[in-house]
């Protein structure tokens, strides 16, 4: 069974930054792509950011590019969103996903609970 726990979110002014973990509770990271999704009041949820295992390919979204960053640190179990510039859109709930492969996928079947992030001026 595959746990992910967010956490690092909170309450940031527009130009700011933070940093969000996504912890895992398995022993196998590394085999795991990881991705960022986020869901704003009213909308759907959407992809913000993707790593695979072994931390050498990302893919992000539009929004993100510039001015998100999402690295892992394997040897700890953990998956990093650093945030930067951040605008008051980026007002959401944010969502770690792991895939069960090692590449980038539409398929993500596990999910933690997801952490509030509220960008304000």
């Amino acid at each position: 069974q595959v746990q992910l726990v967010e956490s690092g979110g909170g309450l940031a002014l527009a130009g700011g930054s933070l940093r969000l973990s996504c912890a895992a509770s398995v022993h196998s990271f590394s085999t795991y792509a990881v991705a960022w999704f986020r869901q704003a009041p009213g909308k759907w949820r959407e992809f913000v950011a993707g790593i695979n295992w072994s931390g050498d390919q990302t893919s992000y979204s539009d929004f993100a590019k510039g001015r998100f960053t999402i690295s892992r640190d394997n040897a700890e179990s953990t998956t990093y969103l650093q945030m930067n510039s951040l605008k008051i859109e980026d007002t959401a709930i944010y969502f770690c996903a792991a895939g069960d492969t090692a590449a980038i996928t539409a398929s993500w079947p596990y999910w933690g609970q997801g952490t509030q992030v509220t960008v304000s001026s």
